[in-house]
């Protein structure tokens, strides 16, 4: 999907993943008015037959269904180089830190609490779907001489081997590695990631860079930690 294309409603498909029926009809009518196209599927098995067909552009995720956990649907789909890319919004009425945070390991870009409003879900969804948007005018980023980032093609490789990264973690990456040495606070991650529709989650960041470190291996040390500051990349 092109930049112009996550500006448009129109051109964006979303699987809503939710089996009780109420939600599902409800929140799926107000985001076909918002102009998405969404496919509900009130269970997991029924998801993944589609998903072999055809991916779509997000994928709201209900952790409590019918025949799988939410959080084992989001580690198999992070885990498959095909479906890794795909962002995913957790929805939920679990509200303990605990279950956001292991969420956001797991990989997902966003974590909503049930009851929720549409309004807020439709801002959440926008602003995640404009993370996968390049962070800089410059379209090939390198880093160390091992650390290779592509934003036209959405690519990371670690001495010439592809990292299959989220949306979220590649516009952090990318947005470090643009502003290589420089500091950037918790804050200021979060501002290029939500814009000004950002909601911030308590040590959302922090997850999304140890994730990130894991999947890097050796262009880890890059990324580095200024306790009490924020983070940056540096050769």
């Amino acid at each position: 999907m092109s930049v112009d294309d996550l500006r448009s409603p129109a051109k964006t498909r979303i699987a809503l993943i939710e089996d009780e029926p109420d939600i599902a009809s409800l929140l799926a009518a107000f985001l076909r008015k918002e102009g998405y196209a969404v496919d509900h599927h009130p269970a997991a098995d029924r998801f993944f037959r589609t998903l072999a067909k055809t991916s779509p552009d997000l994928i709201l995720l209900d952790l409590m269904l019918p025949d799988a956990d939410g959080f084992e649907i989001c580690k198999a789909l992070k885990k498959n180089e095909a479906w890794s890319r795909i962002p995913i919004i957790i929805m939920t009425a679990k509200a303990e830190e605990s279950d956001k945070i292991l969420g956001l390991e797991l990989g997902a870009d966003d974590y909503v609490t049930k009851p929720f409003s549409f309004k807020e879900m439709a801002a959440r969804i926008k602003a995640v779907l404009r993370r996968g948007e390049p962070a800089e005018a410059s379209r090939i980023l390198e880093v160390g001489g091992r650390l290779l980032i592509d934003l036209d093609k959405f690519e990371v490789r670690v001495d010439g081997r592809p990292v299959a990264l989220t949306s979220t973690e590649f516009k952090i990456l990318s947005v470090l590695a643009a502003k290589r040495g420089r500091v950037l606070s918790r804050d200021q991650i979060l501002d290029h990631l939500w814009g000004h529709e950002k909601i911030v989650l308590d040590r959302t960041v922090d997850v999304h860079i140890r994730n990130l470190r894991e999947k890097l291996g050796p262009a880890a040390a890059f990324v580095k930690n200024m306790r009490g500051v924020g983070y940056k990349v540096e050769e």
